[in-house]
C-alpha cells in the first residue's frame, strides 16, 4: 500500500485534492488507520484516479464524474465518451480562435483609422466564369468560416464522383439572406456542361463591367482592414457597390495564414 503522499506522487495529483475526493465520495482510500487517521491507497486505485482525472479535465463536474464512474462504464464506453467530449472541446477551441482572430481584425482596423492606404486597389472588368457551388446560410458575417469550410469539402467529394475537375480557383460569393443572415455560395471553376440536377449545381456567373480589387494575404479571420480598404477606396473616388465582393482562391496552401484572395467587389457611379 501506499501512503497519501506516495499515492499523489504516483498520480500526479496535491494530497489536498486526494482528500477531497475521499470527503465527496469520488475516491477512498482502501484503508484508513484507526489510531492515526492515515490513509492508504493501492496501485489498483490508480486506474479509477485516472479516469476521475480525465473525466475533469474534459469539464465533467465531480457529481457527474461520479455518476460516470459508479455506473461501471467500460474501458470502451469511456473511450467513447471520452473522444466525444474531446471532439466538443476541440470545436469550442476553433471557433474561440476564429472569434479571437475576427477581434484582432477589428482591431487592426481600428488602429489603422485615417492609415489604410488605397494604393493596391486597381480597378478592372470581370470576365463571365462558370462554376460548380453549393449554398449554405451562415447566421452572420462571424460564421462564415464555419458554414464555408464544409460546404467546399462537400463540393469537391461530388465533383470528384461526378468526374468533374476543377478548371480554376475557388470563387466564393455572398448574398442577404431573406430572413437574415448571409447566403453562402462555396464555388469552384469548372468547364462541363451547365447543370443543376439536385447532385450538382454548375452555372455561369455574368462578367461585370467593373469592378474595384485588392488582394488579401492571409486567413479569412483578418480579412476585415482589407475589406474596408476596399470601401474606403470605393467611397473617396466617387463610386457605390453593387454587391457583396467575390472571393478568388488565389492561393490556399494548408496553413491558412498563407492564403492569398482577390476580393472583386462590383462598383457604379451613383
Amino acid at each position: 500500500m501506499f501512503t497519501i503522499g506516495d499515492f499523489a506522487r504516483l498520480g500526479r495529483v496535491s494530497v489536498r485534492m486526494l482528500r477531497h475526493y475521499d470527503a465527496t465520495g469520488l475516491l477512498r482510500p482502501a484503508r484508513v488507520d484507526p489510531a492515526t487517521g492515515y490513509r492508504f491507497y493501492t496501485a489498483a486505485q490508480l486506474a479509477r484516479l485516472n479516469r476521475v482525472i480525465a473525466l475533469k479535465g474534459l469539464g465533467f463536474t465531480l457529481q457527474q464524474v461520479g455518476e460516470i464512474l459508479d455506473e461501471k462504464v467500460t474501458p470502451e464506453g469511456l473511450r467513447a465518451m471520452l473522444r466525444l467530449r474531446q471532439a466538443e472541446l476541440e470545436t469550442a477551441m476553433t471557433e474561440a480562435a476564429t472569434r479571437l482572430a475576427h477581434v484582432e481584425a477589428r482591431l487592426r482596423s481600428i488602429e489603422n483609422e485615417g492609415r489604410m492606404s488605397t494604393n493596391d486597389v486597381v480597378m478592372k472588368s470581370l470576365p463571365g466564369v462558370r462554376v460548380a457551388e453549393l449554398t449554405g446560410v451562415a447566421p452572420d458575417f462571424d460564421t462564415i468560416g464555419p458554414t464555408i469550410q464544409p460546404l467546399y469539402a462537400e463540393l469537391f467529394q461530388r465533383l470528384e464522383a461526378a468526374g468533374v475537375t476543377p478548371s480554376g480557383p475557388g470563387v466564393a460569393y455572398y448574398e442577404d439572406a431573406p430572413e437574415g443572415g448571409v447566403v453562402v455560395h462555396a464555388g469552384v471553376q469548372v468547364s462541363a456542361p451547365v447543370r443543376d440536377d439536385g447532385v450538382l449545381r454548375i452555372l455561369d456567373l455574368p462578367p461585370v463591367e467593373a469592378a474595384a480589387t485588392i488582394v488579401h494575404r492571409g486567413s479569412m479571420a483578418t480579412i476585415l482592414p482589407t475589406v474596408q480598404t476596399l470601401g474606403q477606396w470605393i467611397d473617396t473616388n466617387g463610386y457605390r457597390s453593387s454587391g457583396y465582393p467575390r472571393e478568388i482562391n488565389l492561393e490556399c496552401p494548408p496553413d491558412q495564414n498563407e492564403w492569398v484572395t482577390e476580393l472583386q467587389e462590383p462598383i457604379a457611379k451613383p
